[in-house]
């Protein structure tokens, strides 16, 4: 592959080399130093596995833009991969062979799962994501039969383009791609030869770079290496459900593990129609998928949401009258509390259908229960993760209702100076962390303090006035 991408006018190859490292796999091999925001690799565009190329084939081309309407973008790639693949002994394809020749022959995506390993995530988003992808991967290949596969045997032979060549090629394209958004708006997808070899790495800086005049691909230094060094890409702020979903691995004690809650409402809903047109003066639909975080358990935008959805016809009036913001604060108390003791309810029932319970997953990894690296123990990361969001979560909810219903505060979210408790997520602590510049409320730890500063504290935070008495 090497030898080919350098004749194509590929760049860098010389100073890396593929490589096998403990704990990620194959990778990249620095063989001399480099500073960071150095360019390290740069693939040229002919060389690029992309939908533009793909419809460019001589010979698979004329079918792909025959299809009507169109394959998505990941249909074209892997059939483009598939077809590629497939073409043994015609030299116009030796290149790209060379790449699909040093291509995993299986992933660890969490659709490869028995049912034993995707039962230690049972409860979790990933679990029934997963349990429906396995499905549509099925309804999809027979539907690429129909459309595309079955009426082109001459290009297409179903013993080379079987339902577990399908699966394959799209992990490929799951795992191995590159997005890019580009100037006019528009978008690319990519998979590049020997770049995508790159494995992941929080510690480093975005790197990867696309020039749209060039078409070439460049990977930058993300970090100052010494020659031995694993060079490393960074995917993005992805939660372990993703990770494990489209790449096949997790990182233990992710900080961007999320849950992705997902909010609908009947159209038979009593108001549904007037509140229809409220969601979007507050940025919603009547149907929102809003990822709660470690950092931000409990966004607004839920609120604003179920605020909305539980308003009574004597609430209704006055919001219609709100042209911006509409449901940022509380509306009445008994639409507060309603949506917070559901709020409550809900991440009860959601933590309570978890298969394996939080203590319990803490103590079976703590005891190497789960062999690590496996999927039983990856799966068990991702259900660890998703709970420990939905418990945060269950906390502020807790925390909101007792500040609403207690009259400590007439809105929502605002912190009790009297209480005990953090301003954030509820939580009772002896050794809270007092607002360095307000001193009026306290933290039980630093994420605690900056989702509260993102989510309405900083507006309210201002030093004490002279002479003032603090909170202790």
């Amino acid at each position: 592959m090497e030898s080919w991408l350098k004749s194509c006018g590929a760049k860098g190859l010389d100073d890396l080399k593929l490589a096998d490292f403990p704990g990620t796999g194959r990778g990249v091999k620095t063989l001399q130093s480099f500073k960071q925001g150095d360019t390290i690799l740069t693939i040229p565009s002919d060389v690029l596995w992309t939908v533009d190329h793909a419809y460019a084939d001589p010979v698979l081309g004329p079918v792909l833009r025959s299809v009507q309407p169109p394959l998505s973008t990941e249909d074209i790639l892997a059939v483009y991969l598939l077809f590629v693949r497939s073409r043994e002994g015609d030299w116009m394809y030796d290149g790209l062979q060379s790449h699909i020749a040093a291509l995993p022959t299986s992933y660890s995506s969490s659709v490869f799962f028995d049912e034993k390993e995707l039962e230690v995530c049972a409860g979790s988003s990933l679990y029934t994501v997963t349990k429906q992808l396995q499905q549509l991967l099925v309804d999809d290949y027979r539907a690429l039969v129909v459309r595309v596969l079955g009426p082109h045997p001459e290009l297409f032979p179903l013993d080379k383009f079987t339902l577990d060549d399908y699966i394959w090629a799209l992990c490929t394209v799951w795992s191995r791609s590159m997005d890019f958004v580009l100037p006019e708006g528009k978008s690319i997808r990519l998979v590049a030869p020997f770049a995508d070899m790159l494995n992941h790495s929080s510690e480093v800086k975005q790197c990867h770079v696309y020039d749209p005049k060039s078409g070439n691909l460049s990977i930058l230094a993300g970090k100052d290496y010494k020659a031995g060094d694993q060079a490393f890409i960074n995917y993005g702020p992805i939660p372990n459900n993703r990770l494990l979903r489209l790449y096949g691995f997790v990182i233990p004690g992710n900080p961007h593990d999320s849950y992705d809650l997902v909010l609908a409402t009947h159209s038979l809903a009593p108001l549904f129609k007037e509140k229809q047109k409220l969601w979007p003066k507050a940025g919603l639909e009547s149907t929102s998928t809003i990822a709660l975080t470690l950092t931000d358990p409990l966004p607004k935008s839920v609120l604003r949401y179920l605020r909305i959805q539980r308003l009574s016809e004597a609430d209704l009036a006055s919001v219609k009258l709100q042209k911006a913001n509409v449901a940022d604060e509380q509306i009445s108390k008994s639409n507060e509390s309603e949506v917070l003791q559901f709020l409550v309810e809900s991440f009860t029932g959601i933590l309570d259908g978890f298969g394996i319970q939080l203590e319990k997953l803490e103590e079976q990894l703590a005891k190497d229960f789960y062999p690590v690296g496996s999927n039983s123990w990856a799966a068990a990361h991702v259900s660890l993760g998703e709970q420990r969001v939905l418990g945060l979560a269950r906390k502020r909810a807790q925390y909101l209702l007792t500040v609403v219903e207690s009259g400590e505060d007439g809105k929502a979210g605002a912190p009790s100076a009297t209480s005990k408790a953090c301003a954030y997520c509820g939580q009772e602590s002896s050794q809270l962390m007092v607002c360095g510049r307000c001193k009026s409320v306290a933290y039980c730890g630093r994420q605690c303090q900056v989702a509260h500063y993102k989510n309405g504290h900083k507006a309210v935070c201002k030093a004490p006035a002279p002479g003032k008495t603090e909170v202790k």
